[in-house]
């Protein structure tokens, strides 16, 4: 066991290999931002064993962690649970340690964001204090010869959402993970199919939907999983060959060709990794697999296997080239591991040791590739493969799948934008029942006003009132995304599920809050301020600590009614301002 130390610092660096030589340097730059700088160098390649730098932090005003694969769990975890584990294509290698008034206390964040690493900051009981540590190589690696890294940690008095995002902009700045570029068309409003349809697809019904959607306001149809089987028990046991099913969609390009017509634009859905039992892919590349399910009648196919890599690249190209797609929607990066006890090993006919590496081969190839037929095509990936090295690979994260959830859909998207900077963030695809009061369906719409909105709904079943509210909000939110999406985003109290969101440029600030709670607007107001009631009461609270201006404020309902408009003058101090449920206010000046 290497043990080195940094003098005069509390960073320490612990080796199992006696194979690498370890260099351990700190840089601090600016007040409260370190940089912790780690190199190992063998003499010959070797495999590394596990490696880990550690250290200590004391426990005061802090109260939750958040990580981008936490969900509705913020807690504080002992230091003898597991770490957060993270890999290019599952989460990012960063914790934030925020205060119960959303201010950071400290943000740490690793820079190598391809391999597998373990996050941690666990209570000790002993001391209250943290243990925090960065854990390397503990999933077999390829072999090495040099390393290096870097860790940042960031113990800034700021609010935690801006901690992340200077973590994301480092990111971005590291060579070879600069994102992609995002078309105009990853951020507007799309229609999926999945909670529409599921697998039981028909063209015509598919049209149908997309002519009801962009008279909405969706621009893009994305069609998911479906139209390559006539097998509807949502199994994968049949994916690999990605032919169409002609008894669903009889000719792919002219049905595109009739979306297109619509002015929309038309995505499909791939499963990338798995090869089913029943395709013809299985019969070459059964051999080829990083590990199969058996159970479920599908592998999942080895990247590190050139002609693996160029089978579904080739895939791709013809689907974009001969169909006119203008994007894809790849799922199951994730399952790009060695399971198990399985080690990196050279087989023969392969080209790369590393699942990791081979990975990015093949995503950077798609996109390469892709950009040469269209170079505005759209790619979206899931949370949680919504990573740094994801950006690169693509333009569009969506929140993982949250049926109905509202809830669930805003705590994933705020997640997936606090960390993917103009990468376009989606909401998972929108559902209710169309039995729901229209105030309650339109929750749906509130909870996810800061990501791009995918609806998945049948139009043509929904009540009258139900298809005003869907007009109103897409119109909402169309009129509004510069902000929606690009203003300064202050998502509040991590720990009780972002309650409060808020985000602002200089003309327009719009707050939604989702609790009975004060929205604190104690700063210079632009001219527009909205509020949007998205709690279950009729009242919305505001703080400010300066008077306000005479405004004229606008009440809408759930459907943009106006229902009342008057003056208001707003002194120092708490004001309770009548909105119905799922509506919203508008003050603005007089002209």
């Amino acid at each position: 066991m290497k043990a080195v130390h940094v003098q005069d610092s509390p960073y320490q660096f612990v080796s199992e290999s006696e194979q690498f030589h370890a260099k351990l340097s700190v840089e601090s730059y600016d007040e409260g931002i370190e940089f912790v700088h780690i190199q190992l160098q063998a003499d010959q390649l070797c495999i590394p064993s596990v490696m880990q730098v550690s250290w200590s932090f004391p426990i005061c005003d802090v109260t939750g962690v958040w990580h981008p694969n936490g969900n509705r769990n913020r807690s504080l975890i002992p230091d003898w649970q597991s770490g957060f584990s993270s890999r290019s294509t599952n989460s990012a290698p960063v914790v934030s340690l925020f205060s119960g008034a959303s201010n950071n206390r400290m943000t740490f964040a690793f820079s190598d964001t391809l391999n597998a690493v373990v996050c941690k900051a666990g209570v000790n009981e002993e001391n209250a204090i943290f243990n925090c540590s960065i854990t390397l190589f503990e999933e077999l690696s390829s072999p090495i010869r040099y390393y290096e890294a870097t860790l940042r940690v960031d113990r800034r008095n700021i609010a935690y959402y801006d901690s992340l995002r200077d973590v994301q902009q480092w990111w971005c700045e590291r060579p070879g993970l600069t994102p992609s570029q995002v078309p105009a068309a990853a951020r507007e409003p799309m229609y999926s199919t999945w909670y529409s349809f599921h697998q039981n697809l028909k063209e015509h019904e598919i049209e149908e939907q997309c002519r009801l959607a962009r008279g909405l306001g969706c621009t893009t149809v994305i069609v998911d999983d479906g139209w390559q089987t006539t097998n509807n028990e949502r199994g994968y046991a049949y994916c690999g060959d990605w032919e169409v099913c002609a008894d669903k969609i009889d000719d792919m390009k002219a049905h595109v060709a009739r979306v297109h017509a619509m002015d929309m634009k038309y995505m499909l859905w791939y499963s990338v990794p798995y090869i089913g039992k029943h395709s013809e892919a299985w019969v070459k590349f059964q051999d080829k697999m990083l590990y199969t399910i058996d159970s479920r009648g599908f592998g999942v196919i080895d990247p590190r296997y050139p002609e693996a890599r160029e089978y579904l690249i080739g895939i791709y190209e013809a689907a974009i080239r001969e169909w006119e797609l203008d994007g894809l929607k790849l799922d199951f990066v994730d399952s790009f591991r060695l399971a198990g006890n399985y080690k990196h090993e050279q087989g023969s006919g392969m080209d790369y040791v590393s699942v990791p590496e081979a990975v990015d081969r093949l995503m950077i190839t798609i996109m390469e590739r892709l950009r040469q037929i269209n170079p505005e095509v759209m790619i979206e990936f899931r949370q949680c493969y919504v990573g740094p090295n994801m950006r690169k690979y693509g333009n569009m994260f969506r929140a993982g799948d949250c049926p109905n959830d509202f809830l669930e859909n805003r705590i994933r998207t705020i997640d997936i934008r606090l960390l993917c900077g103009d990468t376009a963030a989606h909401s998972d695809m929108l559902m209710w029942s169309k039995e729901e009061p229209v105030e309650s369906a339109a929750l749906q719409f509130i909870n996810v006003l800061f990501a791009v909105p995918q609806l998945s709904v049948l139009l043509d079943s929904l009540p009258d009132e139900h298809l005003e509210m869907v007009s109103y909000w897409l119109e909402f939110w169309n009129e509004h995304k510069q902000v929606l999406l690009d203003g300064h985003l202050e998502p509040y109290n991590p720990e009780l599920l972002y309650p409060l969101v808020i985000a602002s440029d200089t003309s327009k600030l719009i707050a939604a809050v989702y609790n009975r709670m004060v929205i604190s607007l104690n700063r210079d107001l632009p001219p527009i301020v909205i509020l949007i009631n998205g709690s279950h009461y009729g009242k919305v609270y505001v703080e400010v600590d300066l008077a306000v201006d005479k405004k004229i404020i606008e009440i809408k309902d759930c459907k943009g009614n106006c229902i009342k408009r008057s003056t208001l003058m707003l002194e120092p101090g708490i004001h309770a301002i009548d909105i119905p449920r799922s509506g919203m206010a508008t003050l603005y000046s007089e002209k």
